[in-house]
């Protein structure tokens, strides 16, 4: 199901891009920040856009993981470097669709396991899971580590957290819901007077490697430790302002008025904070509720880039749980109200995303 969602969306996409007098695999591969991976696999960290005065684009703000996989698909097959960056990302769609798929069966059985998939499948930047880009590949480091956490395989858990925060920024969402959940079993296992294995000190450890290596990384390469990242983020016009920058920009839509994406991003992002709080309300598992909530809390509070922001939620998965388990018993009450239901998210997601890639212009 989940490929037939998004090879559907690929149909409608490609449709949209000749009608419009473009290359569908060029808009797939060679959009955006799909330019910056390529010319990483390519090159190496090298470039550097200067804007404007206090506006610099440097390469040092992505993470390293996915260009080096995909450098790695083009040395090793005849395939350019856009192919071999849709191959690494879809490769990786698979993969964390087979995580959610695996998570929500341990969760709630195989009905909501199943519309939880399809689901993450048919939102409306789910599009960007067809492009060359890292979303992807964070949800399926994340999807698995949080799957071992809840089974109890400390190790796995702390190495697929590590890899997740070698992907983007943002994953160090996984880190932290590695070593929240560590730390909360660490505290019972001293309450109780049992030992703690050291299984689960190792990926407690291991967990936030990946993302404070690549973070340490720049900083020594821009002569400021413990800063330097953070500073190549702020000359992007990112950082982190508890949500000052995007409150001014609420306010701008109101009064002013945008482009589509951008109210549409205000909808999206509103619509996730209502299902954290119905995840809360689900008492959801801790690793699902740490690891939801510092993806919610770095898209709030992080200004710039408002259209982007619900792109950086895609990963957040847990929040459809209660959406899969309100589909599920709407199907089985009334199939065809929740087959209604799904063909309009359908027929959302897959115009939208056209639109977004084809049409609308504004970076993803």
């Amino acid at each position: 199901m989940f490929a037939a969602a998004r090879f559907t969306g690929l149909a409608v996409l490609a449709a949209t891009a000749w009608a419009t007098g473009h290359a569908p695999l060029t808009l797939l591969g060679r959009s955006w920040d799909s330019r910056w991976y390529l010319g990483i696999a390519e090159h190496g960290y090298v470039r550097t856009l200067h804007i404007r005065p206090g506006l610099v684009f440097s390469d040092l703000a992505f993470f390293p993981l996915y260009p080096a996989l995909v450098r790695t698909a083009t040395e090793l097959t005849p395939l350019s470097g856009g192919a071999a960056g849709l191959v690494v990302s879809w490769t990786a769609s698979a993969v964390a669709a087979a995580g959610i798929h695996a998570l929500g069966l341990r969760l709630h059985g195989r009905a909501v396991a199943t519309a939880l998939v399809l689901l993450w499948g048919l939102l409306p930047h789910s599009v960007v899971l067809s492009l060359a880009y890292t979303e992807p590949l964070l949800t399926a480091f994340a999807a698995w580590s949080l799957y071992a956490v809840l089974s109890g395989r400390w190790v796995w858990a702390g190495t697929l957290a590590a890899l997740a925060g070698l992907s983007r920024p943002n994953g160090v969402a996984v880190a932290a819901a590695v070593l929240a959940t560590a730390s909360y079993e660490i505290w019972r296992s001293l309450r109780e007077r049992r030992k703690v294995t050291h299984r689960l000190w190792t990926g407690a450890a291991l967990a936030p490697l990946g993302w404070l290596g690549y973070v340490l990384w720049v900083g020594h390469r821009k002569g400021d430790l413990l800063g330097g990242y953070f500073e190549v983020q702020r000359r992007w016009g990112s950082r982190f302002d508890l949500g000052r920058g995007s409150l001014r920009f609420v306010r701008h839509l109101i009064v002013q008025g945008d482009r589509l994406v951008f109210p549409m991003a205000l909808l999206l992002v509103a619509a996730a904070v209502l299902l954290y709080a119905l995840l809360l309300a689900d008492r959801a598992p801790l690793p699902l509720l740490v690891y939801s909530g510092v993806l919610l809390l770095i898209a709030l509070g992080g200004s710039g880039f408002f259209a982007s922001k619900p792109r950086f939620l895609l990963p957040a998965f847990p929040l459809l749980l209660p959406l899969a388990r309100a589909l599920v018993r709407t199907a089985r009450a009334r199939p065809w109200h929740a087959a209604v239901v799904a063909g309009a998210l359908a027929g959302l997601s897959f115009a939208y995303g056209a639109y977004l890639v084809v049409i609308a212009g504004t970076p993803l």
